[in-house]
């Protein structure tokens, strides 16, 4: 979480700004306070969640395991990740991270999207649900 001014959101307000993002359509975020809302509304939701799958689209490996490595360290998850296996690093990849195993995989990926996914498993049907399209440089 950054040093700005943190705004305390309910777990009902958290899930009404991620489903803004939630769509079809990939919205910008605008703003660095846009950016911190959206920071502590994805924080508040896994925080309650069981845990996560994140799905990491970037235009080669090295930048998707930055973005994975930022995403997990901020849902404060201590993990080190291991790229260089990954000899290929000028297509675009898929990383699919499952936090209940702790593990992922990489594949190639051909969509134009680039961001991140997060979905919130458990049994609280409430925070169910996959939330994003995130910028790869959310918790930058």
């Amino acid at each position: 979480m950054s040093s700005q001014q943190q705004v305390s959101l309910s777990v009902e307000e958290a899930l009404k700004h991620l489903k803004e993002y939630s769509c079809l359509q990939v919205q910008t975020v605008n703003s660095q306070t846009d950016k911190e809302q959206l920071r502590q509304a994805l924080l508040v939701v896994t925080n309650l969640s069981e845990y996560e799958t994140l799905g990491v689209c970037a235009d080669h490996v090295e930048e998707g395991f930055i973005a994975l490595s930022k995403y997990l360290k901020a849902l404060g998850y201590d993990l080190l990740l291991e790229p260089e296996q990954y000899e290929e690093k000028t297509h675009a990849v898929y990383i699919k991270f499952n936090s209940r195993k702790m593990t992922y995989y990489v594949d190639t990926y051909t969509g134009s999207y680039r961001g991140v996914l997060v979905s919130c498993q458990g049994e609280n049907d409430s925070l169910l649900g996959t939330y994003g399209h995130f910028p790869l440089d959310l918790f930058d």
